[in-house]
């Protein structure tokens, strides 16, 4: 899957969220949408990484304190999340 393909999937489901408002004012939109594909992001590197957070943490390009407070704010520390 390359990311143009992740890019239309997040732009269709967007448009027809915002479809779904039906003239309603939408709010939070960039938190829903972090939050949204963080969590199952996390989770599906944790298990490619073998829940090694060091190798998840290199695997995202991100510091392992910085990925330990993202799996602590989705509930996902000690624990095998899938």
């Amino acid at each position: 899957m390359s990311s143009e393909h992740i890019q239309d999937v997040v732009r269709r489901s967007l448009l027809a969220y915002f479809k779904d408002l039906d003239g309603q004012k939408p709010t939070d939109v960039y938190n829903m949408i972090i939050k949204t594909v963080e969590k199952p992001m996390l989770m599906v590197v944790m298990k490619q990484a073998g829940f090694v957070q060091s190798h998840a943490a290199e695997m995202l390009g991100i510091n392992r304190n910085t990925l330990r407070k993202k799996l602590a704010e989705h509930n996902l520390l000690d624990q095998d999340p899938l």
